[in-house]
């Protein structure tokens, strides 16, 4: 079986407080993106370890152990022990520490693979549950719809995003930022709208009043990605962001509106994409 797990922008992230089991209490609109991963499983052979897995494409950091695709299995393993042997292949395409959710997208796509292949009947809403114990990121991931999401943004609502006549620009330098660092510059706030309420509004309003609370500290950090921005307007997007908590960036378009993507250095990864 093979599956195209795809990133996410953040429409606005509002951090409005600290938790006692030391995560946050945020707000965001997430919405998929066409940028996508490559996943297979197959049906391997009987074997002493259960769990073979490969990548290709963009390195990936850490201990393969700690790879989502490779804890979604074992998640699924320990409640459904007929789960035969399988072999996991990645193609990696989206950037990581790019504020895009790739790896979250990779966990709960094996989720679903596995769902898929081997008919375990794992119903969505427990799906869900088993994607929150990858990561916050990962329960969007399986209903793949615009969400209002919120707490730890596993509390998900589908949400309308009237995007008929736009495209995006989605732009990433290839500079990582940590998660961790950019919590750690947050100071968790009310937001004096909130993220639903702003994006039911026509979208040329959102410049004034949506935001991305990582944004001013990770720019502070790197200039580079405050210029990314001014460049992005320059251009005429009718609004421009970060996603996440970095570094990537996007800005949203009339259709009509030509780009010229020559302005961007030619190391960075630039898409354009039709909503």
């Amino acid at each position: 079986m093979v599956l195209f797990p795809n990133c996410k922008i953040n429409l606005g992230l509002n951090i409005i407080g600290k938790r006692n089991d030391g995560y946050h209490n945020l707000e965001t609109v997430f919405l998929p993106i066409p940028l996508c991963d490559a996943l297979e499983v197959t049906r391997a052979q009987a074997s002493d370890y259960p769990i073979q897995f490969t990548s290709f494409g963009l390195p990936i950091a850490g201990d393969e152990q700690n790879n989502l695709c490779v804890k979604a299995y074992w998640l699924l393993k320990n409640d459904f022990p007929q789960l035969p042997p399988v072999n996991i292949c990645l193609l990696k395409a989206i950037p990581m520490g790019a504020g895009l959710g790739g790896g979250s997208a990779d966990g709960a796509f094996a989720l679903l693979a596995l769902n898929n292949k081997f008919k375990l009947g794992i119903t969505q809403a427990r799906l869900v549950g088993y994607a929150l114990q990858l990561g916050s990121d990962c329960p969007f991931f399986i209903i793949n719809k615009p969400c209002f999401g919120q707490m730890r943004g596993e509390v998900l609502e589908e949400v309308a995003v009237n995007t008929n006549g736009y495209k995006l620009l989605l732009v990433n330098p290839g500079i990582h930022i940590g998660t961790g660092w950019a919590f750690s510059h947050i100071k968790p706030q009310q937001p004096q709208k909130r993220i639903r309420q702003i994006i039911s509004q026509p979208m040329a309003t959102w410049k004034d009043e949506l935001v991305n609370d990582f944004e001013q500290p990770v720019i502070m950090q790197t200039p580079v990605l405050g210029q990314l921005k001014s460049s992005l307007y320059a251009m005429g997007a009718v609004y421009a962001s970060m996603s996440g908590s970095g570094s990537s960036f996007f800005g949203i378009f009339a259709n009509q509106t030509p780009i010229n993507v020559s302005v961007f250095p030619a190391e960075y990864l630039v898409r354009e994409i039709f909503l």
